[in-house]
């Protein structure tokens, strides 16, 4: 039985307040921590492990009173609500009553007030409704960006570095850009390659080839479904957020894992879970005798089911 929303909270001496809130592992989709308050501050971030007993109105912890000091305070601004990062299917495998539900926040967002993403946002609406008078000047200065896309090959590194097949490795590297009548620009990219098993290129491949195509829809360069080596995107294809391959001993598999909104992926790039609308994109890749992998940057539209380029 999983802990409710406001069970009185028991160590093996006394009482020490209720459960004020609980925080979801968005793997596994299964209470984590409980947090223990009742005081009015923000409650101590007790384990699930520290549980010994729940029943329907009191969770039974194993430690003493004198050592709930030990577990470290709730930090808010660390975690998000179930209601503010969409988590599918999170009723099927979630039963607390209603109620704050947490999930911990990326790293990488952590850093990112709140208030300052929504005066941001409001400034970004207030240029939109004035680009209609600013379109005309905007088109003549941006006429660089209307350029064919660049389908230059890029070398990225060596295939020596995959050791294991079905394994995701990142590999990064710089690419020079230009954006309208800006100075040229090195920017750090990156893209995940695997060595694919049999049954991964087929999920890729579906039985055929895949070609890529510049702005005139002439293909520059296909993909052979029997090339065991594939690269993908370093973009999430839900918003162009930067995702990981992690090893989940809960789930007994390796996935990739966007942790901006919980886009969940296999080797194949096949959508596991979460709101991404297509799978993984996968680049074009060419592997010389030597093992140096060359690559070209292509970029996909966000957010939409059609791969559509836009780089």
């Amino acid at each position: 039985m999983q802990p409710k929303l406001k069970s009185k909270v028991r160590c093996t001496d006394r009482e020490v307040g209720e459960v004020t809130k609980v925080i979801l592992d968005p793997l596994s989709r299964e209470v984590s921590h409980i947090i223990v308050g009742g005081n009015g501050g923000p409650g101590r971030q007790v384990p699930m492990a520290q549980v010994q007993a729940v029943t329907d109105d009191t969770v039974q912890l194993r430690a003493a009173s004198g050592d709930l000091e030990r577990f470290p305070l709730l930090k808010r601004d660390e975690y998000v609500t179930t209601k503010e990062v969409e988590i599918a299917h999170l009723e099927d495998h979630l039963h607390v009553e209603p109620g704050e539900v947490l999930v911990p926040l990326p790293e990488l967002e952590r850093d990112v007030k709140r208030r300052t993403f929504f005066t941001n946002f409001t400034h970004a609406i207030g240029a939109l409704m004035v680009m209609p008078l600013a379109f005309p000047v905007l088109r003549y200065l941006m006429k660089p960006m209307y350029a064919p896309f660049d389908n230059r090959w890029l070398r990225i590194g060596n295939a020596s570095r995959i050791k294991t097949e079905d394994v995701g490795v990142q590999f990064k590297y710089k690419k020079k850009v230009k954006e309208a009548f800006m100075p040229e620009a090195e920017v750090d990219k990156n893209v995940w390659v695997l060595k694919a098993s049999p049954a991964v290129l087929e999920a890729v491949y579906k039985g055929k080839d895949m070609d890529f195509k510049d702005h005139a829809g002439h293909v520059v360069w296909t993909n052979k479904r029997d090339v065991p080596y594939v690269a993908y995107s370093g973009k999430c294809p839900h918003l162009g957020c930067g995702y990981k391959w992690r090893n989940v001993p809960k789930l007994g598999r390796q996935i990739f894992l966007c942790p901006c909104h919980l886009s969940i992926y296999d080797a194949s790039g096949t959508v596991l879970d979460g709101p991404a609308p297509r799978p993984l994109d996968p680049v074009p890749i060419r592997v010389a005798a030597s093992g140096d992998i060359e690559i070209i940057d292509i970029e996909y539209k966000a957010g939409t089911k059609a791969q559509i380029r836009i780089v």
